[in-house]
């Protein structure tokens, strides 16, 4: 004697995730606004949640920034929200400040540093993720041109 109760369940599961040429697309679909996850589907997560770990694991390992004591650094002061930093607010100011010195490394993410007398109010220990490594390069430096202003404030352009 066929018992047809017990496949209810799964004819109606079926029967909701089958494309239907009417909705153009599945019932389920139709309700809920996405495609249903099947068991099939669980598993392939699990593999992919295992080897998501490893991934993770691998950029973090990529990522990772060590500084030494003496080197220079920039300071990043852009999360420095409506602070007046060199006379300018907001995206004009300046991002990085520097280059100061790391005197002292304080457990595994934190950096003391040497900061400059206009900053003594603020704190000099800062996470690694704020500061920059500075390389010294004189090629980067650009040295201004004098001009020279007449006494009536104009000044001739070379050709």
């Amino acid at each position: 004697m066929l018992r047809w109760e017990k496949y209810l369940s799964l004819v109606e599961f079926s029967y909701n995730n089958s494309f239907q040429s009417s909705l153009r697309m599945a019932p389920y679909e139709a309700l809920y606004g996405r495609k249903c996850r099947t068991p099939l589907y669980w598993t392939e997560l699990k593999k992919n949640q295992i080897h998501g770990v490893d991934l993770i694991r691998e950029a973090e390992e990529k990522v990772r920034i060590e500084f030494q004591v003496g080197d220079k650094v920039f300071l990043n002061v852009s999360p420095w929200k409506k602070v007046l930093r060199f006379g300018r607010k907001g995206k004009l100011s300046s991002r990085f400040i520097g280059p100061y010195e790391i005197t002292e490394r304080i457990g595994l993410v934190a950096y003391q540093l040497v900061l400059s007398s206009e900053l003594e109010k603020i704190h000099d220990v800062f996470h690694v993720s704020m500061l920059h490594c500075y390389r010294s390069d004189p090629s980067h430096v650009i040295t201004p041109t004098e001009v020279e202003i007449q006494p009536d404030m104009t000044y001739g352009e070379e050709r």
